[in-house]
């Protein structure tokens, strides 16, 4: 057994209420969400997808006594906080809405999933390009560390200072110039064209300022007051929640905070599951949650088994944000049986237990799966011991299905293990296994 420091569970900013009464206050913001789940959760067929349909939008209207405005936002807020799920034209209840009255976790994760996802909860101003949308959701983290920090009102103006900075940072980043309304270069610098782009870039960053402040007041992240916004206790939580995260992966242990995913998941395949959480908490941080999850998916694509096996731990660290794309490779046979003991722990199943929801091809499948990855990547002994994992209760049943189960790496993995086996008897079927797999024989 080694020791090994840890950095000290760090303690919320002064006057941040009990996790039960930031609890409180989300259910408070997903109430009308929460009703509308419930209501969909529970009405056969009701036309559910997204947007809500028509006669579905009367109907929950007609059922909940609420406006149809309220009833799109509420259906909205609820498919984004993970309270519903579509299947098809069907809603589901999601397992946040299963845990709500009893989790403050699961109310405070499926907050905060709606908070990552306020610029969808109010649209953008018309007529605005995409580019300038994003940049905007890009630099409002930085307005929301000044709010943070500021411990009280902030004014509109120097929020609006601070955005533009941002905005200016990302363009030089870019390497891009702002150019006047043509967008196009002007003949000559001193231009009355040239000239009106910074009073236009500026009036668009106005624009764009209220538009993100609304956006998070929808949320329940902030309050606005008369040329000024102030942080909701939720918000200022969630805030002091994300500058953790960074400096969780400014304190990466193993430095693997500025590789990729597979060179990030090789440098923790040897270290101990705490550990390894942490390195991947830390590579996460540092990273958006849609392009992190998209490139661990990619290296649990690939040829590697282990690194396939490490993507799926590292998912887990990631939790509510990559259920929809953890769900969609349910239809890759090379994932699914990853996909579904995701799914199965992240539903509350115990680990132990989540075995069950494998089909015994998916189980033999992913048997075969791991144990290429321990013949690439681990030691002989341990691969004779992964016989002992095979949900078949003989060897000559596991070879049999392991032959029917069609994994790629099959006679491979049947050759080292026929190498390893001390038994040569067994060793002998395995290798004759292999041999039949190899040749196409019965």
């Amino acid at each position: 057994m080694t020791t090994r420091r840890t950095r000290p569970a760090p303690r919320p900013p002064e006057g941040t209420p009990p996790r039960t009464e930031l609890a409180r206050q989300a259910r408070a913001v997903l109430a009308d969400a929460v009703r509308i789940a419930h209501w969909a959760a529970g009405t056969p067929g009701p036309g559910t997808a997204a947007p809500l349909a028509a006669h579905a939008l009367e109907r929950a209207a007609t059922a909940l006594e609420l406006s149809p405005a309220q009833v799109r936002a509420g259906w909205d807020r609820a498919r984004l906080a993970g309270l519903i799920e579509l299947h098809g034209d069907t809603a589901r209840p999601g397992w946040r809405l299963r845990a709500w009255d009893r989790d403050d976790s699961a109310v405070l994760r499926g907050w905060v999933a709606l908070f990552d996802a306020w610029s969808l909860v109010h649209a953008a101003p018309e007529g605005i390009e995409a580019g300038a949308v994003a940049e905007a959701v890009e630099a409002v983290p930085q307005v929301l560390s000044l709010l943070q920090l500021s411990a009280g009102p902030v004014t509109v103006p120097a929020l609006l200072d601070l955005l533009g900075q941002r905005v200016a940072e990302l363009q030089e980043e870019r390497c891009e110039v702002p150019l006047g309304p043509g967008r196009t270069a002007p003949a000559a610098p001193e231009t009355a064209a040239s000239a009106a782009g910074p009073a236009r870039s500026a009036d668009l960053n106005a624009l764009l300022l209220d538009w993100a402040l609304e956006g998070l007041a929808a949320v329940g992240a902030l309050t606005l007051g008369k040329g000024q916004a102030t942080l909701t206790p939720l918000g200022n939580w969630a805030v002091w929640v994300k500058l953790e995260q960074i400096c969780v992966a400014a304190q990466s242990p193993a430095g693997n905070i500025e590789q990729s995913a597979a060179d990030m998941l090789l440098g923790c395949a040897r270290l101990t599951p705490g550990p390894a959480r942490d390195e991947y908490r830390a590579w996460l941080a540092a990273r958006t949650v849609g392009s992190a999850v998209a490139e661990l998916l990619a290296v649990a694509r690939g040829e590697d088994a282990l690194l396939r096996g490490l993507a799926f731990e590292a998912l887990r660290v990631v939790g509510a944000p990559a259920e929809p794309e953890v769900r969609a490779v349910l239809a890759e046979p090379s994932l699914r049986p990853y996909a579904l003991l995701w799914l199965a722990e992240y539903e509350g199943k115990d680990p132990d237990d989540a075995q069950d929801v494998l089909s015994r091809e998916e189980s033999t499948w992913l048997w075969v799966d791991t144990a290429a990855a321990v013949a690439d990547h681990g030691e002989t002994g341990l691969l004779v011991r992964h016989l002992d994992s095979a949900v078949q209760g003989t060897v000559p049943a596991l070879l049999d299905e392991v032959r029917a189960v069609g994994h790629p790496r099959t006679v491979q993995v049947l050759v080292a293990l026929a190498a390893a086996h001390p038994d040569p008897a067994l060793a002998k079927a395995v290798r004759r296994a292999a041999f039949q797999v190899h040749t196409g024989g019965a």
